[in-house]
């Protein structure tokens, strides 16, 4: 169906109608992103997996909350298919398969907080905005508190997932290292989840987290000590100046393309790198030819690019800003220029692509 705007530009309405469909399931998704956080923070999902097909009277006794806001809070819920409704007993319920996304801290497919990522960038909206203008960049540490706490949890369920089950066995020769006893230093660590789970499975190992982000190393910290670890160092520390050496592996848990400088860094770590050693990048999926990152998995790694990679990037020397979708033949790219010999792709999965680099 074809129709005109009063400047004579014709326009298919029913593709207007489409689009604006999409445009009000995404204003939709927003609104309830920040409900989803409530939900998790409240313990509201937790509660319902432990209640079963309940009401929001129940749900609102178990949690401590308003019943009047909860009955709404499951409406918006229900309509989104987070949760199911029963027409005649008039009871809400949380699937299991549900609940292992939004109320088990400890599955591996735990994603409620992502939403605490989302709210951050809206938090930081301002700042993003002015850089938009003035291109200065922004540091990781200039971020909304919110963004370090959300991005452990949600990195976390992916790690617990794959980390040390599939990646580093993955890796040539290095798991029988790790078993025996080896020394690995995990670069921009954070909060040091990943970290904590390498030394958790490998206690003849010990392990270095490094982060030039102080607060976050004071976080890992206390999380080391909450489960009892002695295996492990956090200390402040860049990518480049990092001070300890004869490292077994080195990994990049998803932080390689936010480096002013990737190239840089490679060859600094080269020297600090036993010779029989690996590297181990952890980057966000994503692929060469542009047009096959335009999926729901791209759309939302080039928001986190757009808002926190490549402008943490931009605010470092170096001038790479390679972005979050970077793709495996610029990072093969620079890998090569840092003198290695030896790059692979050692497994790709729905989020992540897992790289191995040898001398």
């Amino acid at each position: 169906m074809e129709n005109s705007t009063k400047l004579g530009t014709a326009f298919d309405l029913e593709r207007i109608q489409a689009f604006s469909g999409q445009v009000v399931n995404d204003l939709s998704a927003g609104m309830s992103g920040v409900l989803v956080q409530i939900g998790e923070e409240l313990g509201l999902y937790r509660a319902m997996r432990k209640l079963g097909p309940t009401n929001a009277k129940i749900l609102a006794e178990e949690t401590g909350t308003f019943e009047r806001y909860v009955q709404e809070w499951l409406n918006n819920q229900a309509a989104g298919g987070y949760i199911t409704y029963n027409v005649e007993l008039q009871t809400y319920h949380l699937p299991e398969e549900h609940a292992l996304v939004l109320a088990d801290g400890n599955s591996p497919f735990f994603m409620a907080p992502g939403f605490q990522v989302v709210s951050s960038l809206w938090y930081d909206k301002d700042k993003i905005v002015k850089d938009f203008k003035e291109g200065k960049g922004i540091g990781w540490h200039q971020h909304h508190h919110n963004l370090f706490f959300g991005t452990e949890a949600f990195f976390r369920s992916g790690y617990r997932a794959n980390l040390v089950s599939e990646w580093i066995p993955d890796l040539e020769g290095i798991e029988d290292k790790l078993i025996k006893g080896g020394k690995v230093a995990d670069i921009g660590c954070g909060h040091g989840a990943s970290t904590i789970l390498m030394a958790t499975k490998y206690p003849n190992s010990t392990f270095y987290g490094f982060d030039y982000h102080a607060e976050s190393i004071e976080t890992a910290k206390l999380r080391a000590k909450e489960v009892g670890l002695s295996n492990i160092v956090f200390k402040v520390a860049s990518a480049m100046d990092f001070k300890d050496f004869g490292f077994d592996l080195i990994c990049y848990m998803d932080a390689f393309h936010d480096f002013g400088n990737p190239l840089e860094a490679l060859q600094y770590a080269k020297n600090k790198l036993n010779e029989n050693g690996s590297i181990m990048l952890v980057e966000p999926a994503s692929f060469d030819e542009l047009e096959k990152n335009f999926n729901p998995i791209g759309r939302m790694f080039y928001a986190a690019s757009t808002t926190l990679c490549v402008p943490h990037a931009h605010s470092q020397d170096g001038g790479y800003c390679l972005g979050a979708q970077a793709g495996p033949e610029r990072v093969r790219r620079i890998v090569e220029e840092a003198g290695y010999n030896a790059f692979k792709i050692a497994q790709r999965t729905p989020v992540n692509l897992i790289y191995e680099i040898r001398k």
